[in-house]
């Protein structure tokens, strides 16, 4: 009997951004300069093939500075630190490197200029999650609020409600944002915001994507972590714009057939962490279940790239 006939709708564009490709390279050069082991402070990206792989090649993943040796480099998360960490790594002459996203950093600039200038700082994210825990660290405590829904907003007690400015995480939810930025700017009409948005263009353009595809596809994969927090708002964004089933999954063995019976089309997209090995692992997987024809669903055009430290350029 022939497969069923499905068509695949392709976001474009999908998995991983400059940020993320920068850190995979700085561990990748690190091992090449230095040799195994290389301490990483934290996942360096939310992607369990991605850490397995490097783990393979000599990476250590850590939690802590604690857990690293003074004689053996140590590289931070793309995530970001807070300030008390690299200054701890300098206390201990610890060669270190920073792989923090540039977009990340951007924003942890922009939290410090705002601090120069007297103004306390609103942060839009998620508690716990390594970005928000290294922005807030970059500031003295209590310098830093933390709202995470609009509900929030009604209860900050900021020092002074006409000295305010908000940053938010890069990962988030553009249109969940863009509510709490409105809240936030109703209760503080004196609140300053970022020059130019701090969610970041892949987020973004990923969100995007999804909304084209979502109302076209009767179910929906995003390939991602479940600790990566731009995954699960791709999950989010795509129920949001119509899409029945949203599921997110590591590999193409964590998809769930029996809730995709019946269906016709399917909308296939990644996480900025997700390497697109692993996209093509859940093509396939399809491919052998259905007579699959795939449309690419493009919204935009990516050619960001960043430099890694000059330290990994030079000759060792």
């Amino acid at each position: 009997m022939p497969n069923p006939p499905l068509t695949l709708y392709l976001a474009a564009p999908r998995g991983f951004c400059a940020g993320v490709d920068r850190a995979i390279k700085i561990v990748e050069m690190a091992l090449e300069k230095w040799g195994p082991p290389v301490y990483v402070r934290h996942e360096i990206v939310h992607n369990r093939f991605v850490v397995d792989g490097l783990r393979a090649k000599g990476a250590v993943f850590v939690e802590e500075l604690d857990d690293c040796p003074d004689d053996r480099p140590v590289i931070f998360s793309a995530h970001g630190v807070p300030k008390a960490v690299p200054a701890e790594a300098a206390r201990r002459e610890m060669l270190f490197v920073d792989a923090t996203c540039p977009l990340v950093s951007k924003v942890h600039i922009e939290a410090e200029r705002h601090h120069q200038n007297g103004l306390q700082m609103v942060m839009i994210g998620h508690e716990g999650h390594p970005e928000t825990i290294g922005t807030m660290g970059q500031l003295p405590e209590g310098e830093v609020l933390l709202v995470e829904t609009v509900a929030d907003v009604a209860t900050l007690t900021p020092r002074d409600p006409a000295r305010l400015a908000f940053i938010t995480q890069t990962t988030l939810s553009v249109d969940d944002t863009a509510d709490i930025v409105a809240a936030l700017q109703a209760r503080f009409p004196a609140i300053v915001g970022p020059h130019k948005e701090d969610i970041c263009y892949a987020t973004t353009n990923r969100q995007e994507a999804v909304k084209a595809m979502a109302p076209k596809a009767d179910a929906m994969l995003v390939v991602g972590a479940p600790n990566s927090s731009n995954s699960k708002r791709l999950v989010e964004v795509g129920q949001k714009a119509g899409c029945r089933y949203a599921q997110l999954v590591q590999r193409a063995s964590d998809i769930d057939w029996r809730a995709l019976d019946g269906i016709r089309s399917v909308g296939v997209t990644a996480g900025a962490s997700a390497p697109e090995v692993l996209v093509d692992e859940v093509i396939d997987a399809f491919r052998a279940r259905y007579d699959v024809t795939v449309e690419r669903v493009e919204t935009a055009v990516e050619n960001v790239e960043f430099k890694v430290p000059r330290v990994l350029r030079e000759p060792a």
